[in-house]
């Protein structure tokens, strides 16, 4: 992987960190502002889309100042840092869940269309007919659009009170302190960028490569490898754990100011990944409901191998993308 190149960084680590910090504080509180002017969170509720774009930035912004207190530390003033990095992972996995039932929801719906050959809404009707999944899809769509609409609106209510709560007014408060004054080590932080938080963004950066390592992508450079088609969580988990590192090395090459292109393209390859892996075990869950009628479980049982193959699909695109090997080259012709 490529070392950054802190050559075109002026001043200290101190002011190199406390820049990345601050913008990044600026951006929390100005996803804030939006957000509460959207009016996301009144009667509209979930399905405002006003205060999406908010809400992702809002979560953006506390995912990166999270990251990178835990990546350079020491170059901070650790009690400090440790407590409002802890509250910041809570605020954004909380607010996660609600995009996330929501994405799913839509993930799957536009599958079971695709499937069974029918238009999802918005959408021209297909040529060739219908399928034999049509009926058993209408009644899988229903009964996951149920389950999912309940879960994501619950998500909503718990966003709501999380956003009401005195712990996240602190929260803001602590991050509106942030914008404009970041507690640092003394000491550290007079250090120059090539002796202090190169050598920091660098331990993140062999965490990944040692996940990466352990990762079957012997296996996953073959586009019909069917290891994926097992939905099996143990064997998803490693590569949600690359998912997580590979997030935190690219915030730290934000804040070195490096290329984060590539990164970023693998992590997008990695989201797909986990979306659809958490999309076939929502099928899964839904074809368990009891008294369902055969055709909906038949239907559910497709569109679940079918998110599976879209996980073994992300797993092809992140090894091309990790090992720069071109995709048409392992494509059959």
């Amino acid at each position: 992987m490529d070392r950054p190149n802190p050559d075109h960084l002026t001043g200290t680590a101190g002011d190199v960190l406390g820049a990345y910090l601050r913008s990044q504080a600026t951006a929390f509180l100005r996803a804030l502002r939006l957000y509460e002017d959207s009016g996301a969170h009144g009667a509209n509720g979930p399905d405002a889309p006003e205060g999406h774009d908010a809400t992702r930035s809002l979560r953006g912004a506390a995912r990166r100042i999270a990251s990178s207190l835990a990546t350079f530390r020491p170059v901070t003033e650790t009690s400090w840092a440790d407590a409002l990095r802890t509250e910041l992972v809570w605020l954004s996995s909380t607010l996660a869940d609600e995009h996330a039932y929501g994405t799913r929801l839509t993930r799957l719906i536009d599958a079971l269309h695709r499937l069974a050959g029918t238009p999802a809404p918005g959408l021209p009707a297909p040529r060739g007919g219908g399928s034999s999944l049509t009926v058993g899809s209408a009644r899988a769509g229903a009964l996951l659009e149920r389950q999912l609409t309940l879960a994501r609106t619950r998500a909503h209510t718990a966003s709501l009170q999380a956003l009401g709560s005195s712990r996240f007014h602190a929260v803001a408060d602590a991050v509106a302190v942030l914008a404009s004054e970041v507690p640092l080590d003394a000491v550290a932080a007079a250090g120059r960028v090539g002796d202090v938080l190169v050598p920091l963004s660098a331990v993140a950066e062999d965490r990944l490569t040692a996940a990466v390592a352990d990762l079957p992508l012997s296996r996953a450079s073959h586009p019909y490898n069917a290891d994926a088609l097992v939905a099996d969580a143990h064997q998803d988990a490693p590569w949600h754990d690359v998912r997580r590192l590979l997030r935190v090395h690219r915030y730290a090459q934000e804040a070195l100011g490096a290329d984060v292109a590539r990164l970023e393209a693998a992590g997008e390859a990695l989201d797909r990944h986990r979306d659809a892996a958490e999309a076939a075990a929502a099928s899964a869950t839904a074809a368990r409901t009891p008294r369902i009628a055969p055709a909906t479980a038949y239907a559910l049982g497709v569109l679940h191998a079918d998110q599976r193959h879209e996980v073994e699909a992300a797993r092809f695109a992140f090894h091309h993308i990790w090992l720069r090997t071109p995709v048409a080259a392992a494509l059959p012709s």
